[in-house]
């Protein structure tokens, strides 16, 4: 199986050579949806693509546009240069069954990414240099057909130790991101809330005063355009119910979910990624779907429980296109596939021949 993004390879091998297999060549025929829908205000083909992950320049986005994936997520970027973290950075991990949001005891992941359907996401948010990502960003909104959408995402970066008003220089950095963000041209934001490589229990999105306040900033700044948190999975319905009190007067929409953390082995029980701080990896495809439908169907009951208007972006373990009517079905505005679409490049066609 050859994966347009090649967990075999390094980060950067895949960012300079990519995309690999069947996203590398142009599709067989692409048909259009007979029924549009409609994204933030936006049209799009159909509200169906690819998360921040995997399409980490223009050249993934370009090619998964010309495939049928509609609403694109470009991959978070930084105000400053950021390394990935060390090669391997997607294993296969192997689940029986739905993996618990609680699970404590450890997942075996190794290379076996043939028959792989869950996988670990270690990447540690890495960015080029805003010089380098931004004309790249602005070429990849250049890419969307009619139709078609790309969404900027992008996180603030925790200022160093010692750093004067530390609380203060993340908020800006926060709203420096999204200016620079804007500036490409890209109709839509995402603010990233939730990376299981920046620490799972302190994670931005489970902060609901923080988070409003740096949300209300990065609003003030770039106005009228779009603005999507991502979120990690809320096992507690009153925390996820404050989050949204708190934001959802502010930002136009939530995207959920951003994988699922767990303890990642080898055969030996030995932590299953090199490096310092790894031992626990987001893993994301078939075994979080639960995850992302269950807080797809908690927000929309937020929604209309509060006779609010904001979009549900719903993520996670979409692996066929019956997958992404399920999350509709849930009360999803849009769906995306990560994992699904590196195994299936025509997962986006297949999507674009369901109704809305």
């Amino acid at each position: 199986m050859t994966w347009f993004y090649d967990p075999r390879r390094t980060y950067d091998d895949n960012y300079a050579h990519g995309p690999f297999g069947a996203l590398s060549s142009a599709p067989d025929g692409l048909s259009d949806p007979e029924d549009g829908a409609s994204l933030l205000g936006l049209p799009v083909a159909r509200p169906f693509g690819i998360p921040a992950g995997p399409l980490v320049n223009a050249a993934y986005v370009a090619a998964a546009f010309r495939h049928g994936f509609d609403v694109n997520v470009y991959k978070t970027v930084r105000t400053r240069a950021w390394p990935s973290h060390p090669f391997p950075n997607a294993l296969a991990v192997h689940v029986d069954g739905d993996l618990g949001a609680d699970r404590r005891e450890p997942l075996l992941a190794d290379d076996a990414l043939d028959d792989a359907t869950s996988i670990s996401n270690s990447f540690g948010v890495p960015s080029r240099d805003p010089d380098a990502w931004q004309p790249d960003m602005a070429a990849a909104v250049r890419a969307a057909g009619a139709g078609q959408l790309l969404v900027g995402s992008f996180q603030g970066t925790h200022p160093p130790a010692g750093a004067a008003d530390r609380e203060a220089a993340y908020v800006a950095d926060h709203v420096a991101a999204a200016r620079l963000v804007v500036e490409t041209g890209a109709p839509v934001l995402e603010m990233n809330l939730s990376c299981p490589n920046e620490g799972t229990g302190a994670l931005l999105c489970f902060d609901a005063p923080q988070a409003a306040r740096i949300a209300g900033a990065v609003k003030d700044a770039v106005g009228d355009v779009p603005l999507l948190l991502k979120l990690a999975y809320f096992a507690d319905d009153a925390a996820l119910a404050t989050l949204v009190d708190a934001t959802a007067g502010i930002v136009d929409g939530y995207a959920a979910v951003n994988t699922l953390p767990a303890r990642l082995v080898d055969r030996d029980g030995r932590a299953a990624l090199p490096g310092e701080g790894r031992e626990i990896a987001g893993v994301c495809g078939d075994a979080i779907r639960w995850a992302g439908l269950d807080m797809t169907a908690r927000l929309a009951r937020l929604r209309e429980r509060g006779g609010r208007r904001y979009a549900i972006v719903g993520v996670g373990g979409v692996l066929t296109a019956a997958h992404y009517r399920a999350y509709r079905a849930a009360g999803a505005d849009a769906v995306m596939s990560a994992t699904g679409a590196m195994i299936d490049p025509g997962l986006g066609a297949a999507v674009r021949r369901v109704s809305v």
